[in-house]
């Protein structure tokens, strides 16, 4: 891995999706991407190009959501036809019904530990389910509209919610009480997520706009104003430097949150984007639009980690001056602090056949050292191909390890024995079969239950059905 910040790059497309691809998301081996549509139908594309995707129908309406279970074994998708539904991401397209909600379901999210389900509906609620028993647990009510996102805390502590009564709540999963009400004044979020520290959420706007609220302080940290549409969907790097936002004006952004400013403009799409996913290491994202199309991207910035007191730092030759602030903001990246300005960024930038230069000066932490670059780049506005060449400067520096820059390299592969490593996924494989085995026998046993509770009931009736005539 390179610790050089390159162009994002296109890799792969797919089409078959016969409407609006709605919702997107990657299983935690990168082996697969999931998508819904508005045509009913849920997609497993397959990364490996001689594998052919598959087509899951069971739905009656639109999907609008789908989110893969922290194994990937599990996908869940929400639709328009008031029902969740729980996929086996093979050949065979098995599928299990959520039956709570009386109106479109618009949002489905797996806890980080794959035991429970948050969905949000147009019936104003939110539901939390049980995912191996596949009850519905309990619901929040305090919205006044429909409620478009709900998304667990990475801790699961917490639930965050976005509605069109134009406020997006807080909630504490325990105690199932709003802790708090952030108010959108001009438009209503679209979409909700947590930073991957869990201390901050970012909202996608009708409004056109992005911001990011610190949830202990409950103050607004930044606001970007970068998009010329609806944002319509974000998502956050694993790592928590950036984050990717999609908007009905063609375009997604990539906002480095450390400096506070936009980084990159993709063109892609043609028609609004409606979708934006990164993978689980953050290597990969993946974007959905109304052209019926899913982009699969390498994010090339990927490889940037922080360590303690230590500030990254992008600056374009447009920014080299003094950057307009009007306050700092620390912003905790898993526990450690890098400093985040706060700002209101300019106008949407328009980069189309304006190439631009960015000396990037990124350090790098890693297992086995640190090493510190110096890159040229030329970022164009349509990223379909390769980026230029790069012209970079290596420089020795201090060893040096970071818990997040340990969890990064955990999570590409490094430092664990590639035998453990694999034993350990087989284990939890294993595990996961056992478990849905487990799951599939409660079902049939629920349902055996259900048939002799019948016949007892049935029985019965005869009985007094005859006690009557007899009587008589």
């Amino acid at each position: 891995m390179t610790s050089a910040l390159s162009d994002p790059t296109l890799e792969r497309h797919f089409k078959g999706h016969r409407d609006t691809v709605t919702s997107v998301d990657f299983s935690c081996s990168m082996k697969q991407i999931a998508t819904g549509s508005m045509d009913s139908c849920v997609m497993i594309w397959n990364m490996k190009p001689q594998m052919r995707a598959y087509r899951f129908d069971g739905h009656k309406d639109a999907i609008l959501s789908v989110h893969f279970s922290p194994s990937g074994h599990l996908v869940a998708s929400a639709s328009r036809d008031k029902t969740v539904r729980l996929w086996v991401p093979s050949m065979k397209a098995e599928s299990t019904v959520f039956r709570a909600h009386t109106a479109t379901v618009r949002s489905v999210n797996f806890s980080g530990d794959g035991q429970t389900l948050v969905t949000a509906s147009d019936d104003k609620t939110i539901k939390v389910w049980t995912v191996h028993r596949q009850k519905f647990l309990f619901s929040l009510n305090q919205h006044i509209n429909w409620v478009r996102c709900a998304k667990f805390s990475p801790d699961d502590r917490l639930i965050v919610s976005s509605s069109d009564d134009k406020t997006i709540k807080l909630w504490d999963k325990n105690s199932r009480e709003c802790i708090h009400s952030f108010y959108e004044h001009a438009g209503y979020a679209n979409h909700v997520d947590f930073h991957p520290s869990g201390t901050c959420i970012a909202a996608a706007s009708t409004d056109n706009s992005v911001k990011v609220w610190d949830i202990r302080s409950h103050k607004m940290l930044q606001h970007y104003q970068v998009h010329s549409g609806v944002v319509n969907s974000l998502s956050f790097h694993p790592a928590g430097n950036f984050l990717i936002t999609a908007s009905s004006d063609s375009t997604m952004k990539v906002l480095d949150l450390v400096e506070g400013k936009l980084l990159y403009t993709l063109h892609g799409h043609q028609g609004p984007v409606t979708c934006v996913a990164f993978s689980r290491t953050g290597e990969y994202f993946s974007s959905g639009g109304a052209d019926e199309q899913v982009m699969v991207w390498k994010s090339n910035f990927d490889c940037v980690e922080c360590s303690d007191g230590v500030r990254l730092q992008h600056k374009t030759a447009s920014s080299l001056q003094t950057p307009t602030t009007t306050s700092t903001a620390h912003f905790p990246l898993n526990s450690h602090t890098s400093i985040l300005r706060s700002k209101t960024s300019e106008p949407a930038q328009h980069f189309n056949r304006q190439d631009f230069q960015t000396a990037a000066h990124i350090q790098s932490f890693r297992q086995g050292g640190i090493q510190s670059r110096v890159s040229h780049s030329h970022a164009y506005g349509s990223l379909s191909t390769n980026s230029s060449p790069t012209h970079q400067t290596q420089t020795q520096s201090l060893r040096q390890h970071s818990p997040q820059g340990q969890a990064q390299s955990h999570a590409s592969g490094e430092g664990v024995p590639p035998g453990l490593a694999n034993t350990l996924e087989h284990i939890i494989g294993q595990l996961d079969i056992l478990t849905q085995t487990v799951s599939i026998l409660e079902q049939r046993l629920t349902l055996t239950e259900d048939k002799l509770k019948e016949c007892l009931e049935n029985q019965m009736e005869i009985g007094l059905h005859l006690q009557r005539r007899e009587d008589a």
